[in-house]
């Protein structure tokens, strides 16, 4: 499975990537060992995920969510916390 994944940093900016092992993939941004980005934003928080079998899917995704404005990432964020 592939994963396309929203994190919140500490300093409340959003980052997003993708990766065939969500927890792991986590735990590796917290460590400091993930995107130089999120190294001096720590602690990061899940915030939202979508799953993917094909790879190229979820790469594009991440091209997709990348692009939109924060409005529309926090609105995407929203709409999947009313679902759980």
């Amino acid at each position: 499975m592939n994963y396309v994944y929203i994190l919140r940093c500490r300093d409340n900016t959003l980052y997003c990537g993708w990766t065939n092992d969500l927890s792991s993939r986590i735990h590796s941004h917290n460590s400091g060992k993930g995107a130089k980005y999120t190294r001096s934003r720590l602690p990061v928080e899940l915030v939202y995920y979508e799953e993917y079998s094909d790879k190229h899917e979820a790469m594009s995704r991440e091209w997709h969510i990348k692009r939109m404005s924060r409005k529309e990432k926090d609105a995407l964020i929203a709409r999947s916390d009313k679902k759980d």
